[in-house]
């Protein structure tokens, strides 16, 4: 057989941001970060910007599994990441072509609830969520808000966080890394769990609101899988790339949130 000298490819299967703060767009830059090549099939495309969403466009499952296809049919993909996936359709569709492709690594970022508060998710596509990805994941990276919609309960402390990673395994997922931000801590601890080990990694919290923050983790997260490591030292690169992220970040627009700097190690020297 002969060698592959294809460059290695990470796709993101999430939902395009205009604004380029969050979403397909920072999953992209995020990977280029890494030195992969970036690969995307969009599954929703969104109209905003550092102030809000103002419209929201979900493309139709047959043109979705085309630009999936493509990807898997040409280059040589090493991990997935998944964001955004708006209905039980799309999240059908795309466990039907991940299925059929079986990539090496998967990255679950299970975008289900606003800013805001609001849930993003009607309750048949969060059953799908559950039965058809989760299973398939090699990481699952929910925050908080997001793993209290899994679980069905609420996580107010750190004990609940540690109970509800051992319960967010066995969802079936490989690993979980329980994002700390949403919990009243003095540090940011996110907690990383598998069949084997635990761990927590720390970082300082800063006063600012992030945008793509959960974008740029699971991407990170996909980057390094796709580069070979391990879930466990995966999840603690990717830890370590967003509080360098967050720590460059800017305003670009009009709003106070601050969108996140992949590139933060390159502007550093």
């Amino acid at each position: 057989m002969a060698a592959d000298h294809r460059v290695i490819s990470a796709l993101t299967i999430a939902g395009s941001d205009s604004g380029g703060g969050a979403g397909i767009q920072t999953d992209l830059k995020t990977f280029a970060a890494h030195g992969l090549h970036g690969l995307s099939a969009i599954a929703a495309l969104t109209a905003q910007h550092t102030r809000g969403v103002t419209a929201v466009h979900v493309p139709d499952t047959g043109f979705l599994r085309a630009q999936i296809d493509a990807c898997f049919e040409d280059f040589n993909v090493r991990a997935v990441k998944l964001g955004m996936l708006a209905t039980a359709e799309i999240i059908h569709a795309v466990a039907d072509a991940l299925t059929h492709w079986k990539p090496t690594a998967l990255v679950v970022d299970p975008v289900m609830v606003a800013t805001s508060g609001a849930k993003l998710l009607a309750d048949d596509a969060l059953d799908a969520l559950r039965m058809r990805l989760l299973p398939m994941a090699t990481v699952l990276t929910p925050n908080l808000p997001e793993a209290e919609l899994l679980l069905g309960r609420r996580i107010a402390a750190g004990v609940d966080a540690d109970a509800a990673l051992s319960e967010l395994l066995a969802l079936g997922a490989d690993g979980v890394l329980l994002k700390g931000g949403h919990l009243a801590e003095a540090e940011v601890i996110d907690r990383f769990g598998s069949g084997v080990l635990r761990a927590s990694f720390r970082s300082i919290r800063l006063p600012v609101e992030g945008h793509g923050t959960g974008c740029t983790l699971a991407s990170a997260i996909a980057a390094n899988l796709a580069l070979g490591e391990s879930a466990h030292q995966a999840c603690r690169l990717g830890t370590e790339h967003i509080a360098g992220a967050l720590a460059a970040g800017y305003r670009p627009g009009r709003g106070d949130v601050v969108v996140l700097d992949p590139f933060w190690r390159f502007r550093q020297g």
